[in-house]
C-alpha cells in the first residue's frame, strides 16, 4: 500500500520561469505570491524588541492584551462585540486552515467531509486532505458567491466544515456571509469565514461574518496582509463559544503558540488604524497601475480586459492558456504570476497578480513590455 505523496507546491512550479526573468536587467519581479513588502510600524518592531516575553512560554490561546485588541478592534471595524473568551491566537492563519479539518474530525468523527469554494486558496483542499477527509468543493457564481444550493444534502449531512473566503483569494469577490451563516445553522455545519483581506475592501465597508452573529460560525483574521507582519505569524480565531473553546484545549495540546514577542507586537499594530489606512491607499494605487501596465500588452495571445476587484490586493483575469501567459510575461516583463490551475477547478483559464512590489519594480515590468 502506497502512502500519502504530498504533491508539488504550486509556487514551486513557477521555478522553470525564473531564469529567463532573472537574466533581464533588473531581474525577476516576483507578483505570485503574497509577500507584503512594504514596513511595518516602527512602534511594533520597537514592541517586539521590548517585549520581554522571549523566556517563557505564551499560553495557546494567547495573551489577554492580544485578545484584548482583537475585540477592540473587530467592535472598531465590523462594530460587533466579540467577548475575549471566545477569541484566540493562531500561529498565523494558514496553519490555522491546514490543521482545522483533523480538529474537527476528533470533534465529530462521524463526520468526514470540507467543504470549500471551487476558486479558493489551495490550504482549504489540503488541509481535508492531511485530515484524510474529503474535499467537496462548491461552485461560485459569476460574482463570486457560493452557490449553496448546489450542495448535495448527502455532503451537507457529512461535512464537518464550511470555508468561505470574502474578499476571495485569488478573485477578489465578495460573498454573501449572511447566507453562508443561515446555511450553515441550518444544516449543523459550522462554517469557518477567512477574512485575512477585510482591510482591503474596496465595494463597500469591511464585512465578517460575526455581523450576523457567533452560533456555529468562526472568523479567521490575519496581521500578515493588514499590518505587513508575515514573518511574525500572527492571527486570531474567534465566534462561536464551544468552536473556539474546543479548538483552543486541542491546540493546547499540540503546543501552538504564537511567540510572546511576536503577540506584544501584534497588540500594537491592531490598535493602529492610521497605517492600515496608508496601507490601503498603497495597495488601490498599485491595483490601478498594475491593471493598466498589464491591460495595455499585448501578449501572443491578445490583448486581455482586466477589472479591478472588488477586494484584496490581487489581479484576477482571464487570459485563455494561463501557463503560456504566465511563461510568455516572465520571458517579456520578468514578471512571476500565478495560473489560476493552482486555484481550483473553475480556473484554468485565469492569472493571478499579487500587487506586491513597489511602484518602481512595476514600472520596470511596464518599461520591458513596452519594449523599451
Amino acid at each position: 500500500m502506497t502512502g500519502f505523496v504530498p504533491p508539488p507546491y504550486p509556487y514551486d512550479r513557477l521555478d522553470a520561469f525564473k531564469p529567463a526573468a532573472t537574466a533581464l536587467d533588473g531581474g525577476v519581479v516576483d507578483l505570485s505570491i503574497g509577500t507584503p513588502c512594504d514596513a511595518p510600524l516602527a512602534s511594533v518592531i520597537a514592541a517586539l524588541a521590548a517585549s520581554n516575553a522571549e523566556r517563557g512560554y505564551p499560553a495557546s490561546i494567547g495573551t489577554a492584551p492580544l485578545r484584548t485588541a482583537f475585540a477592540e478592534w473587530m467592535k472598531r471595524r465590523f462594530d460587533v462585540s466579540v467577548p475575549v473568551a471566545q477569541i484566540a491566537a493562531c500561529v498565523g492563519s494558514k496553519e490555522f486552515v491546514a490543521t482545522l479539518p483533523q480538529w474537527l474530525k476528533l470533534r465529530t468523527p462521524d463526520r468526514d467531509t470540507i467543504l470549500y469554494p471551487a476558486i479558493s486558496y489551495p490550504t482549504y483542499e489540503m488541509g481535508a486532505t492531511l485530515a484524510n477527509c474529503r474535499a467537496v468543493s462548491v461552485p461560485v457564481d459569476a460574482d463570486g458567491r457560493l452557490r449553496l444550493d448546489t450542495v448535495a444534502a448527502s455532503d451537507a449531512s457529512r461535512a464537518l466544515a464550511l470555508w468561505v473566503n470574502s474578499p476571495s483569494n485569488p478573485s477578489g469577490q465578495l460573498d454573501d456571509l449572511g447566507a453562508a451563516a443561515a446555511w450553515g445553522r441550518r444544516h449543523g455545519v459550522p462554517v469557518v469565514s477567512d477574512e485575512c483581506y477585510a482591510e482591503f475592501t474596496w465595494d463597500g465597508p469591511a464585512q465578517s461574518i460575526l455581523q450576523h452573529g457567533t452560533e456555529g460560525v468562526i472568523a479567521l483574521h490575519s496581521l500578515s496582509k493588514r499590518s505587513n507582519l508575515a514573518g511574525l505569524r500572527v492571527g486570531a480565531y474567534a465566534g462561536d463559544a464551544e468552536l473556539v473553546h474546543y479548538l483552543g484545549e486541542v491546540r493546547k495540546h499540540v503546543g501552538m503558540m504564537v511567540p510572546g514577542p511576536a503577540q506584544a507586537a501584534a497588540a500594537v499594530a491592531l490598535a493602529d488604524d492610521e497605517h492600515v489606512a496608508e496601507q490601503r491607499r498603497v495597495y488601490r494605487h498599485r491595483l490601478e497601475l498594475m491593471a493598466d501596465v498589464l491591460g495595455s500588452w499585448q501578449w501572443s495571445g491578445g490583448r486581455v480586459d482586466i477589472d479591478l476587484p472588488a477586494g484584496g490586493f490581487y489581479l484576477w483575469y482571464e487570459v485563455g492558456d494561463a501557463w503560456a501567459y504566465a511563461e510568455e510575461l516572465a520571458r517579456v516583463g520578468g514578471a512571476l504570476v500565478s495560473p489560476g490551475e493552482f486555484y481550483g477547478t473553475q480556473s484554468d483559464s485565469f492569472v493571478r497578480v499579487a500587487v506586491v512590489q513597489p511602484d518602481d519594480r512595476i514600472e520596470l515590468v511596464a518599461r520591458r513590455l513596452r519594449g523599451r
